[in-house]
């Protein structure tokens, strides 16, 4: 049993929770279908903050549906239950997403004591506080400070709906429904997708999630943002004053 990542965050696959608590796979995904139901009139909830829609290839290659639970949807789930079978799953999936938090809590500090050995890069907050200062000063000396996109625009690479979210202080959940309202992507088939009018702009790739486990194997594609369409994102938010936290803070300086 393990966790699998999905977008940045940490989930369960339906199938391995339905053998976690001993119910057929077919009767834990008519139940999901059914909180779902329950979950979707009230607009202050989100059904893909419990439970994302997935696939999966069977031993005849065949596509099937399936589930990711979140944290959130393994703790609906559980509160569905009671006796021994119900104790022994909220045990279980506790302890993964514990275990997974502290493996992310612990590995930054494991990488800057790396830097600290190879490159002296301080490992303390007030040291790294004083090495930005610093270096704030010999910018300011060279040329005028950069602003949000000369700083963060120019990285390489392609990049999720949380990691750009996270840049506002939104959830994934909350980009990807402003999103939908201004008809940049749709959902299809669980899946979220670009209008037509945005297609071929080279502001995204479909990334696949696909992973095997006792010999079966799910697929599922992930769109992710390059940083042209991390701008295009930036420069539609700014259209309705919406900017990120580090201009915020600018803003309430000024």
């Amino acid at each position: 049993m393990e966790l699998l990542n999905f977008e940045g965050q940490s989930v369960l696959d339906s199938r391995d929770v339905s053998q976690m608590i001993g119910k057929q796979h077919s009767n834990l995904m008519r139940d999901i279908h059914s909180y779902i139901n329950d979950i979707e009139p009230n607009s202050n909830l989100n059904s893909a903050d419990f439970f994302i829609q997935s696939t999966y290839k069977d031993k005849n290659n065949q596509v099937r549906p399936c589930y990711l639970l979140t944290k959130q949807g393994c703790e609906f789930v559980a509160n569905k239950m009671t006796g021994k079978k119900g104790n022994q799953f909220t045990a279980q999936y506790v302890s993964l997403f514990n275990s997974m938090k502290k493996t992310i809590e612990t590995a930054p500090q494991e990488i800057l004591n790396k830097l600290h050995r190879e490159w002296n890069v301080p490992t303390t907050l007030s040291g790294a506080l004083q090495l930005a200062a610093n270096q704030q000063i010999q910018l300011e000396k060279q040329k005028p400070k950069v602003d949000y996109y000369d700083s963060q625009m120019r990285n390489p690479g392609l990049m999720t709906t949380t990691e750009i979210a996270k840049d506002f202080g939104w959830s994934a959940s909350k980009l990807n429904k402003w999103l939908a309202a201004h008809h940049i992507i749709y959902k299809q088939g669980g899946h979220w997708v670009l209008y037509q009018k945005y297609c071929g702009e080279g502001y995204t790739q479909y990334e696949p999630f696909a992973y095997k486990k006792n010999n079966r194997q799910g697929i599922r594609n992930n769109l992710k943002w390059t940083q042209k369409g991390r701008k295009f994102i930036y420069d539609k938010l700014a259209e309705h004053d919406i900017h990120p936290t580090v201009e915020q803070l600018d803003l309430l300086e000024m």
